[in-house]
């Protein structure tokens, strides 16, 4: 290629991958909670939505059904509603309506925002019995639970802590060297 073409694409070596992460600053278990209470209440909103459309389009006869469904069958009409909602936020902005409210979101190991692949797969592992208690076991700093730990993904917050102002030392330089 003619080094002084200015139309000419970009030479990058493929397959490397950087050497270095981006900062992570993981959001903290209080954070996480409300964001599990404010999504429980979104999936709330979206499932009664959902019967008001399912008794607006079938009438008496779908009032009727919804009216007797058994505590099993709620809960199987409610999962894909849950898989959804999760798959759809965070597959689409990377965030659900608690992690806009409390200021996180949701990236990949690298520090990238999550694929749509990462994104169902966080929602198959919150169906996975006792997976809620996973955060509250974790030992670690990061705080990850299994629907973070399995498809590689973190929760942090949306815009890192300041940083912390360093001491200014008498007669030292203050501007660049």
């Amino acid at each position: 290629m003619d080094a002084g073409n200015p139309y000419a694409a970009p030479q990058a070596a493929a397959g490397i991958e950087p050497t270095h992460r981006l900062a992570i600053h993981h959001a903290g278990r209080w954070r996480r909670l409300f964001n599990w209470l404010i999504d429980k209440f979104a999936i709330m909103g979206v499932s009664l939505a959902a019967g008001v459309v399912i008794a607006l389009a079938g009438g008496d006869e779908a009032i009727a059904w919804l009216e007797g469904m058994s505590r099993w069958e709620e809960y199987l009409l409610g999962l894909p509603i849950y898989v959804a909602y999760y798959t759809v936020m965070e597959g689409l902005f990377g965030l659900t309506v608690g992690k806009l409210l409390t200021g996180t979101r949701v990236v990949d190991d690298k520090g990238q925002p999550i694929t749509f692949r990462h994104a169902v797969l966080r929602s198959l592992c919150r169906l996975i019995p006792f997976e809620a208690f996973s955060v509250l076991m974790a030992d670690d700093a990061a705080l990850r639970g299994w629907h973070d730990s399995i498809p590689g993904t973190h929760v942090v917050l949306h815009r890192a802590p300041a940083a912390q102002a360093l001491p200014v030392v008498a007669g030292a330089a203050t501007g660049p060297a």
